[in-house]
């Protein structure tokens, strides 16, 4: 059975369906409708060259030189041109994943036909995407408006015969890419340099991955908070329908609900229901109200992500024979201002996260030893992975101030006002990053705390969580090299073990941790 077909600039793209295209499930192609759009744009960037009357990016200068006129006998040259002087990026290259997302979200803007790309250059573009050769991208120089600039004209070097691919493999350059594959550079025509480095694919491709990545550690995040409302033996009623009925935020609500679910014929919260203890600390008590508070932020930025993604964002824009304008859609604000809000979100599920693990710490639930190990002195037990889970929500605290609070003016002052959402975009993901090293973290101390409440079990859920950390991290009785432990949770958290384990229970047991927001809140 043949790979699924993904219909650019017609199918509706998100941000799990990009990612499957980036994985290879789908293919990628042109229908003959577009394909027709596409020249029929194309068309119309002929008729002004050869008409004279100027319009901006196709037989004018860029930025500050918009004023400049080019001969119709230069536009062609100035489109190359375009791509050699805008590549002035910096730094170490993105993730060859985010690379190619940004050659896929490219490819569906510009297939929507208001570009006036040239058909053969749009297939080159496809190529690229289905032979996983990726262009080298440099990961600093873009201030996310006119698009991200450098970024994109890294990404576009290949089309005319420069740059590095990665292919097969290895970084290689073009030349080599071209003498392996008997394929030639491409001349651009009119505007065709300034549709591909027009656009906001570098900070678009980034917020993909935060939307995919930030996604799932809120998804386990709850899972391991309820484990350790287990270990701790905190109270379920902050869980009930009839609190959040009464201050009914979506996020609150769906979380409150997996959570319950989650305890659900609990005999170690069984144990406890009847005891003295009036109510558990914010770390415990709030975490509907927290987590919720930071899957509302990823609604949002999956929300209007999905618009950026299914729009055009470059400029000029073309919309019919009388009709050309250049505007600014492709100002990374949208963007920009969502990824700053999803950043403070996954620094808050880490710094509640660390709050979590400090409990576990203290000793104070019965049961329980201080630092979760019976024989202290000798022994220091999990006190210093918490040194490094609050060196990792400090780091991300600091991480934190908005890129899109700031702008420095370029373009000699024609581009006044730009977003920083490709800066936005990057922070965002090394947020995320160190809060998997803090769920890491927790996960091992909840499992640790899990293990003093035996005999008595939990639900069905935990249970198979708890056994699958022990398959990897066996229970610590006495000190050893505890980095080891963390880099095996570690991995546990980015190979999704606990949403695997979560699913595979769910299909057993024909059961579900479903809401009536899950629709929302848990597809992409």
């Amino acid at each position: 059975m043949g790979k699924q077909t993904f219909k650019l600039g017609e199918d509706w793209l998100t941000a799990g369906k990009a990612m499957q295209i980036v994985n290879n499930e789908y293919a990628v192609t042109l229908s003959r409708t577009t394909e027709q759009k596409i020249a029929d744009s194309w068309k119309i960037v002929q008729n002004i060259v050869d008409k004279g009357h100027p319009v901006y990016g196709i037989n004018t200068g860029f930025g500050p030189l918009c004023t400049t006129k080019i001969s119709k006998s230069e536009t062609n040259i100035l489109q190359t041109n375009i791509l050699q002087s805008h590549s002035v990026g910096v730094g170490e290259p993105v993730d060859n994943d985010i690379a190619k997302l940004m050659l896929i979200l490219k490819a569906q803007s510009l297939a929507k036909g208001y570009s006036g790309i040239a058909i053969e250059t749009l297939n080159r573009i496809i190529w690229h995407i289905e032979n996983d050769a990726t262009p080298v991208v440099p990961s600093q120089g873009s201030v996310g408006a006119s698009g991200d600039l450098a970024p994109l004209s890294h990404l576009f070097l290949p089309l005319i015969g420069l740059g590095k691919v990665q292919y097969q493999g290895e970084i290689i350059s073009t030349a080599s890419l071209f003498k392996k594959t008997g394929l030639a550079p491409i001349a651009l025509g009119p505007k065709e340099g300034l549709a591909l480095i027009n656009g906001t694919q570098f900070i678009a491709a980034h917020a993909v991955k935060v939307v995919v990545q930030l996604h799932a550690i809120l998804a386990q995040a709850d899972v391991i908070g309820a484990m350790m409302i287990e270990g701790l033996q905190g109270s379920v009623k902050p869980f009930y329908n009839e609190l959040h009925a009464l201050r009914p935020f979506k996020g609150n609500v769906h979380v409150a609900k997996r959570v319950k679910k989650l305890l659900k014929g609990s005999e170690i919260m069984e144990a406890h229901v009847d005891c003295e203890k009036v109510q558990d600390p914010y770390s415990i008590r709030c975490i509907p109200q927290v987590h919720g508070a930071s899957r509302t932020a990823w609604l949002h930025l999956k929300e209007l992500l999905e618009v950026e993604l299914n729009s055009v964002t470059d400029n000029p824009v073309i919309i019919n024979e009388e009709l050309t304008i250049s505007g600014g859609n492709f100002h990374g604000q949208p963007l920009a201002m969502a990824l700053d809000y999803a950043c403070l979100a996954a620094s808050e599920i880490g710094n509640i996260s660390d709050r979590r693990i400090y409990l576990a710490l203290e000793g104070n639930s019965p049961g329980v030893p201080k630092l979760l190990m019976n024989d202290t002195g000798i022994n220091s037990g999990y006190m210093i992975l918490q040194y490094t889970t609050a060196a990792l929500a400090s780091e991300n605290k600091g991480l934190c101030f908005p890129s899109s609070a700031d702008s420095i003016p370029t373009s000699l002052g024609q581009e006044d006002h730009v977003s920083m959402g490709s800066i936005g975009g990057r922070k965002a993901l090394q947020v995320i990053g160190n809060v998997e090293k803090i769920l890491a973290i927790e996960l091992l101390t909840a499992a640790q705390a899990f293990e003093f409440r035996k005999p008595l079990k939990s639900g069905i859920y935990l249970e198979e969580v708890h056994n699958a950390v022990r398959e990897r991290v066996a229970f610590a009785s006495k000190d050893r090299v505890f980095a080891d432990d963390i880099e095996k949770g570690i991995a546990m958290i980015k190979d999704r073990t606990i949403l695997n384990v979560i699913d595979r229970v769910q299909a057993e047991h024909n059961i579900s941790l479903k809401t009536k927001h899950s629709e929302e809140f848990e597809n992409y």
